[in-house]
């Protein structure tokens, strides 16, 4: 999840470049293109510019019959702001020593790099994850760990943030990084208009484990789950210890925790946190609250404990999230 602060302000270069190769993913790519390819005029005219780099010579294929001819080769790496590498066609396959080259001397000029999904094996290959945290689909997991033993493997989140290296999980864990790659850029507010017209959450909370065996709980969990959950949603500042969930749900302890982790994702404790998180950053967005009563309101007691989680969680402080993302940062 995030590891770096946002940003004070936009990427001077906001060209975007997405790498197209033989064999290209086609929903990966489609991401990268959604989100930065699109106009969007309601952005202004600050938003980011975008361009496609062959890696392969000539016309390309791609997943589902698609050919794709690109708007220029590895040079156009060269003067992206932002690269990024839309999965790769094998987690064996080599990278070829023109993209590893161009990769390298991007990000040694301080280009911003990501990848998707498989994508994540051409940066392993470039060395720019060496000694850095990274992630990848969790069926590729295991094999990156044993190619490049010096990268730290995180297998149970959707995305992670390294500063100017960027990594995400399985494919649709794209969309979940380049939306963080706007709110970094632009702020809450942008990056929550970007997920509206996509229909998409603009966060989702969790990781990828909660997707390896079964995403969607049995009909009778469902049943006893939900309500439960939605009664957690309705009041956040309430207390929960386990035994009362548990009765709540007409279960024993065990089952409870069982279930709920495989509903969810993660204990319960992790669950309430996260959205205790998520309704404390809507009220710094969105109110003048004092932050002493949004810690109040969002289940946290005391102010010190929200600044606690909110640095663990987002390397900043309430006040400073407030000041950079808020309407009303005058009240922090």
């Amino acid at each position: 999840m995030p590891n770096a602060p946002p940003a004070d302000r936009p990427p001077s270069n906001r060209l975007v470049v997405a790498i197209a190769y033989d064999g290209l993913c086609t929903f990966e790519f489609g991401v990268a293109a959604e989100m930065f390819a699109l106009p969007r005029p309601e952005m202004g005219s600050d938003w980011y510019r975008f361009a496609v780099a062959g890696i392969d010579a000539g016309e390309m294929r791609a997943m589902g019959g698609v050919r794709i001819v690109a708007d220029g080769g590895p040079d156009l790496i060269g003067e992206a702001g932002t690269v990024i590498v839309p999965g790769w066609r094998g987690v064996d396959c080599p990278v070829p020593p023109l993209l590893i080259e161009a990769l390298r001397a991007a990000s040694e000029r301080g280009a911003r790099i990501l990848s998707i999904c498989s994508g994540v094996f051409v940066l392993a290959a470039a060395g720019l994850l060496s000694g850095k945290k990274a992630t990848t689909h969790w069926r590729y997991s295991d094999r990156l760990r044993e190619m490049y033993p010096d990268i730290t493997v995180v297998p149970d989140v959707l995305y992670i943030d390294e500063g100017n290296v960027l990594t995400s999980a399985g494919s649709a864990a794209g969309i979940d990084l380049c939306l963080h790659l706007v709110r970094r850029d632009f702020g809450t507010k942008a990056a929550n208009m970007v997920a509206r017209r996509l229909v998409v959450p603009p966060h989702r909370d969790g990781g990828q484990a909660q997707y390896v065996e079964s995403s969607v709980p049995e009909p009778h969990e469902r049943g006893r789950l939900g309500p439960l959950i939605d009664r957690m949603r309705a009041d956040i500042a309430a207390d929960y210890p386990v035994a009362a969930l548990a009765d709540l749900a007409g279960m024993s302890e065990r089952t409870f925790l069982r279930r709920f982790a495989a509903a969810t994702g993660v204990t319960p404790a992790r669950w309430l946190l996260s959205e205790r998180l998520s309704r404390a950053r809507t009220l710094l967005e969105d109110t003048a609250l004092p932050i002493e009563r949004i810690a109040e309101t969002a289940g946290f007691g005391a102010a010190a404990t929200l600044r606690h989680h909110f640095r663990r969680q987002f390397a900043t402080t309430p006040a400073a999230y407030r000041a950079r993302f808020g309407t009303n940062a005058n009240s922090a």
